[in-house]
């Protein structure tokens, strides 16, 4: 955390002065999220002998998944803006598979569901607010993962509760009045494990309060000896969403 402190500091400090809003902006806004799940997991602290995929045994698929959230930007030197960011990832699957997963073994008609609920609590500075725009700050993700799995006779589940701090990034163009184009991400990596979150987005804000976004979210989670769980999940697909911005 002191780390990620410091960096994020380091780059604020190395420019000159910090762009600021000319007025207080709320926006608030939801959208879906097409999520497609890969990758795979293996619980190593109950002696899982293989990685347990999570299409080929869970059968999870692409699903559409909501999203909200609300930004806050001001005038004021020195004090970050704020944006509140909610993902809710929820899958479920059945079909034929034969695996160990928490030192139960399952065979014949297995039937999972998992569940990934996020929410960033982002602080950001506006270093450029122009034609180009750059945003540099913290972000705190806060994840609650659980699952079960069953089959005849058997059935295993675990949770995981996490509060993540991440470095967030943002650059983009607004080559007419009301349209952005860009990109942002949160990356954090600690001994072994990371997590990475990026957006590539269009946007674009009437005159009349109301806008649309749209784009691309990839998230990346690999665990190394998180829990005992060692793996890699993939969580991508384009996004679609509006909001009101006053």
């Amino acid at each position: 955390m002191k780390t990620l402190y410091t960096l994020t500091c380091a780059a604020i400090l190395s420019f000159p002065t910090l762009s600021m809003a000319d007025t207080l902006s709320v926006a608030i806004g939801g959208g879906i999220w097409q999520a497609d799940p890969s990758g795979y997991f293996r619980n190593a602290s109950t002696g899982d002998p293989t990685d347990i995929n999570v299409k080929d045994d869970l059968f999870w698929k692409e699903e559409d998944q909501g999203y909200l959230f609300i930004t806050f930007e001001h005038f004021v030197p020195i004090v970050p803006n704020v944006r509140i960011m909610a993902s809710n990832l929820d899958y479920s699957g059945s079909g034929i598979a034969s695996f160990t997963l928490n030192g139960e073994t399952f065979s014949g008609t297995v039937t999972s569901e998992g569940s990934l609920d996020q929410t960033d609590v982002l602080a950001y500075w506006e270093v450029l607010d122009n034609v180009v725009s750059l945003d540099l700050g913290l972000n705190l993700k806060f994840l609650d993962i659980s699952y079960n799995v069953a089959s005849t006779g058997v059935s295993t589940s675990d949770s995981l509760d996490a509060t993540i701090p991440m470095l967030y990034g943002a650059v983009g163009v607004s080559p007419v009045p009301g349209l952005y184009l860009g990109i942002e991400g949160n990356y954090v990596s600690i001994s072994g494990s990371n997590l990475t979150d990026l957006i590539a987005k269009v946007s674009y804000t009437t005159d009349y309060y109301f806008g649309v976004e749209g784009g691309y979210r990839s998230q990346s989670y690999k665990l190394d000896d998180i829990d005992g769980y060692f793996g890699k999940l993939d969580f991508e697909g384009p996004f679609l969403g509006a909001y009101l911005k006053f």
